[in-house]
Formats: structure tokens, sequence, C-alpha cells
């Protein structure tokens, strides 16, 4: 729910320029971009209580009198724009609109600081619940793909990244971990902070904080992965299930960087909740598994290797619209099949001929390259998407395949991508015509033939 409108100093002007994805109109803006969030947060577990400091520095990049920001459920107390003692500033529909003295103008630079406070919760929607989530005794923030605003207030468009500096204050003896490489931990009297920095740019949808009563594990990497450091913060009673279930991860990690090119930022955590959860989750720098996804099985360690190859696929690289998910889900799927032809599991071949047969037998009513809101987390948007990667292997063969994903990763490394941006790799990169090999994997509801080499 949207907190009561509220506002300070009169009537709002209008404002312009506020374009947002097509699969949600309801968030984002294109007016401004922000380049850094400085979030401040004081968080009381027992109570669900949360009182923050939001600082945005941004550039305008259309005309316009005000700036529109993502912030739901949660009440803004106090607003400067530029250092200005108060600004005015109203919230209606889940926004936080603040307005300019004067027309802001594109190239100007902004700064905003918002004051806000209030009990976060989930967001409802086609995805069930996102956003800042009670577990049993902590936290868990899934954003992905408009749970943001139920924590910060924020410019919710995924082609907006930005660089973060998260400090979060909490109770004593739970350990908070967000995105970026943690700077300081200082304690004072029944009460703990912690200081993370993300330098690497990053959407809203990836930015995170979980607290819990986590201790923190070093994985054994090995000297070939040992430049890329992977932990674990998880409760001491699951500290060794969590070291088994994760054992394979420096091999996956291994095989990824062989594959795909240079781990794209500092470190790998993996947050490991007392509670079970449905599905796994991935942020930048980090993914969040249940105790129920520490087995052996293929389904666990499927799961944990997806979360993995987001790091490239879907963090590193980021679509820059939703309707473009694939580039995501599909890449992290390709990303299984090959894990489990390096274990000896099973080969690429006989996953892709198994996804084949299944999608052969399902529904063929879907556009992967164009899903809608509703369906953009559909099975099929997955392992169609994998296929339509498969087709591009088995046409140029493995040389050029991996030289063209290395390369797309490289040149595009923490930045927003299209499907068209990939079909203009894959056309500089190989012999093919991207459009007439993938045209109907993504933009065809009759599934094509099963890719041969």
């Amino acid at each position: 729910m949207s907190s009561p409108a509220s506002t300070a100093g009169g009537p709002v002007p209008a404002y312009g320029g506020a374009a947002a994805d097509p699969y949600l109109p309801g968030s984002g803006s294109t007016a401004y971009r922000v380049d850094r969030y400085e979030l401040e947060l004081d968080y009381k577990v027992s109570s669900n209580r949360l009182s923050g400091r939001a600082v945005l520095h941004g550039v305008v990049l259309v005309p316009t009198s005000a700036i529109v920001l993502d912030l739901a459920g949660l009440r803004a107390t106090k607003v400067q724009l530029d250092g200005r003692k108060t600004a005015r500033f109203s919230q209606r529909r889940e926004q936080l609109v603040v307005s300019a003295q004067a027309a802001l103008q594109p190239g100007q630079a902004f700064t905003l600081e918002i004051r806000y406070e209030g009990s976060p919760s989930p967001r409802k929607g086609l995805w069930g619940e996102v956003g800042w989530e009670e577990l049993s005794d902590g936290v868990l923030v899934a954003n992905q793909p408009n749970g943001a605003p139920s924590w910060f207030p924020c410019n919710d468009h995924p082609r907006d990244k930005a660089s973060y500096r998260f400090t979060v204050t909490t109770d004593a003896h739970y350990r908070a971990v967000c995105n970026g490489l943690l700077q300081s931990r200082t304690t004072r009297s029944s009460r703990e902070t912690w200081v993370y920095e993300q330098a690497e740019p990053m959407p809203t949808y990836l930015a995170t904080v979980q607290i819990g009563r986590y201790g923190l594990l070093e994985l054994e990497t090995g000297k070939h992965v040992a430049q890329v450091p992977q932990s674990v913060a998880v409760a001491p009673g699951l500290a060794e299930r969590a070291r088994l279930g994760l054992a394979l991860q420096p091999a996956m990690m291994r095989t990824f960087i062989n594959c795909f090119g240079p781990y794209p930022f500092p470190g790998y955590t993996v947050v490991v909740t007392e509670d079970e959860l449905e599905i796994p989750l991935e942020a930048q720098g980090m993914s969040i598994l249940g105790p129920n996804h520490l087995d052996q099985d293929w389904e666990s360690q499927r799961l944990i290797a997806h979360e993995l190859s987001h790091q490239w696929f879907g963090n590193s690289l980021t679509a820059a619209s939703w309707q473009d998910i694939w580039l995501h889900e599909g890449f992290a799927c390709y990303s299984e099949w090959i894990w489990s032809q390096e274990a000896g599991i099973m080969s690429v071949a006989a996953r892709a001929d198994a996804a084949w047969r299944r999608l052969k037998a399902d529904a063929q009513d879907l556009l992967v390259g164009d899903p809608g809101p509703e369906h953009m987390f559909d099975d099929r948007v997955y392992k169609r998407g994998a296929l339509a990667v498969h087709a591009v292997r088995m046409a140029c063969g493995d040389l050029a395949f991996f030289a063209l994903l290395q390369g797309w990763l490289t040149q595009h490394r923490h930045g927003s991508v299209s499907t068209h941006d990939f079909f203009v790799a894959v056309d500089r990169a190989t012999d093919l015509d991207a459009e007439s090999l993938l045209h109907p994997w993504l933009y065809e509801e009759v599934l094509p033939p099963l890719p041969a080499g």
C-alpha cells in the first residue's frame, strides 16, 4: 500500500518526460538518471521499523519541473533539493514528487536528500510479493522486478544504473549483508552499523539488504579461482550444510570464467536464510538460498549454477527493458547445461533435447522475446531462451560461440543491453544472419526444430 498523500509547501506543478518501461508503466522515469545512491538505514528487527535517509546524485535528461521517484508504503518526512532547506513534495500513487523552484534543464546535476520512515512490506503484483520481507528472524530483500521502492526512494527503471553506498544500523548480533564490499562494522551499545560500497553500476532491482543472525564462512576456492573470494553468510547451525551444499560452487566459478571471461565483480556472497524459500534469488554480487537449496541433487546444484551465472548475464549485463528478460534467463539456463556437461551429469545436447521435447508438448502461445509482463518469468522464457542460445552455438561452432560470448560481455560490461544489441554482436562476430536464425526462437510462437550441430 502506498503511504497517505502528504504535501509540503503547496500544490505540485506539472512535470514531464517520465516514460516508463512498457512492462511496468507505473515505475521509473527517463526524465533524469541517478548516478549514485547513498542510503542510511536504521532498522529495528522486532518491530519492523525503518528510518531512512537517502541521498541521490543525478542528472536531468529532459526539461522537467519535478523529480518523480518511486516510493511505496513509506512516508517521506523531509526533502531537500540541492541543499535548499525544504523542497515542495507530495506522495501519491506510490510516487514521491519533488518540485523544483525553477524548471530543470538537460545536463543539470542535482542532489536530493530524502528522510523517510515506516514499516516496510513487500509489494504485491503479477509475480507475487517482491521487496522488503520479514523472515522468522531477520529480513530478506528481493526486488526483481519492482520491489526496490518498498525500502528506498529511487528511479525504478531497469536501464538506470548507479553506484551505491549502504550504511545499515540494526540490532546487535544481526549481520547486515549488502551489495559491494564491506567497508566497516562498528558496535555501539545494542546496535551495530555495517557500511558497504558498491562501486560497479547497478539497477535498483538488484540492490539488496539481507539481515539475519549470520556468521561468515569462506569457501575453499583453490588456486585457480582464488582471485574471486567466495563467502557464505549463514546461521551457525546451517554452516556445515552450506559448506557441503556449495562445495562445487568454486568449480562452477572456474567453468564460467573459462567460458564467459573474467568474473565481473570483486567477490561473490551466498546468503543462506534459516527460512526455506520457494526459489533462490540473485542480486549483484550475491545470491540468496534457502536451506532447501543445499542438497547434492541436480535440482539444487543447477539452481546454484544458475544464480552464479547471473553475475555475468543479468548483473553485469542487464536488459534495458523487461521485454528482453530472456537475455538474463535464457543465458542463465544455458549456463546450467554447460555446468551439467562439465560435471559429467548430462551433456548440453541431451539437456537441449529434453528441453525441446518438453516445450513441444507445452502450449506454443508465447513470444520469448516479448512475453508480456504476466509471463516474463514463465519457464518457457528460460528454456526456449536457452535453446536460442544453443542455436547460435550449433550454427557457428564452439570456438566462434565462446569468442562471441566473451566479446559480448566485455563490450557491454556493467551496461544495459537489448535483443537488437545481441543480434548486432552475433552478426559482427560470426558469419551468421542473427535475424534469420533467432527470429523464429524469439518472435514466433511455433517451436522451431531442435538445433543440430
